[in-house]
């Protein structure tokens, strides 16, 4: 079958569809007598996003499969046509999304520590409710905490066709001050205890939907910024303990060294008394 055969049947199927397409599955669309390949229908995709250039449209190829979609350009204006707000999304869940992207797999405790605030059980249950994050795994240490990553429905929802799309780090380095990096070392793991609640928790200020892929590359490095380290918290109240322990041993010095001067008084007055009552007698 000819390309210019083959590209209004592979268009038709696209918009038919409730979800985007793999080359496989258009494939089963054709039966064996009309000799088309999956090189055929690669060609006519590649000719049907050339097709696209300069309109409302484009056609998309993302983790699932390939779709039509409206360009990014002209959304403003479409939007218009739901009622429905878009979709909103606190800093807090951003910042907890960006982490499991970037480092996934990682487990809450790691994501609590690399934040210093408690992530909040709604957050998780969001997240999974949405299925933009799994469990793929548990980590061999006490507690078995779970793995999470992502899944093909967040690369679907961000436009994304695999991972290696989201903006690097170095990139955003290069934007933020460099004390404000993004370390990729891998973490110890281990338990978080006795975290603050999760602030944005409590504030109403939240994110758009929109340019949703940058802003959680704008929000993976912001989450090692914002806490002071809990080993420097530690030490801070060691250093309290120990000003407390010397000001005490002060205290119990100055006292030994008193009692001496009061005893020595009340030497000195014993044998005033004595002399008094020696003068007495004689009297």
């Amino acid at each position: 079958m000819q390309i210019e055969q083959l590209k209004p049947i592979v268009e038709a199927a696209l918009l038919a569809a409730s979800q985007p397409m793999t080359v496989a599955q258009l494939g089963d669309l054709f039966a064996e007598t009309d000799e088309v390949g999956h090189e055929q229908i690669a060609r006519a995709l590649e000719a049907l996003a050339a097709d696209c250039e300069g309109r409302g449209v484009e056609l998309k190829e993302i983790a699932s499969g390939f779709r039509y979609q409206v360009r990014q350009e002209v959304h403003p204006w479409i939007s218009r046509m739901w009622t429905e707000k878009p979709s909103r999304y606190s800093r807090a869940l951003l910042e907890t999304l960006a982490l499991i992207a970037y480092r996934q797999p990682i487990t809450r405790p790691e994501i609590e520590q690399i934040r210093g605030v408690v992530v909040s059980s709604n957050i998780v249950k969001t997240l999974e409710e949405r299925e933009w994050i799994r469990v793929v795994g548990y980590r061999d240490v006490p507690g078995k905490p779970a793995l999470f990553g992502t899944t093909r429905a967040f690369l679907d929802y961000f436009n994304l066709k695999s991972l290696d799309q989201l903006p690097p780090l170095s990139e955003i380095r290069d934007m933020e001050d460099p004390q404000m990096g993004f370390d990729q070392t891998p973490l110890p793991a281990r338990v978080i205890k006795d975290l603050p609640i999760d602030p944005d928790e409590e504030i109403d200020e939240e994110v758009p939907a929109e340019d949703a892929a940058a802003e959680i590359a704008e929000a993976a490095p912001a989450t090692d910024t914002h806490e002071v380290p809990r080993h420097e918290a530690d030490a801070a109240a060691a250093d309290t303990e120990a000003a407390a322990s010397a000001a005490d041993a002060d205290a119990d010095e100055a006292s030994a060294h008193n009692e001496p001067e009061s005893a020595t008084a009340d030497e000195a007055a014993a044998p005033a008394d004595v002399e008094d009552d020696t003068t007495a007698q004689n009297s």
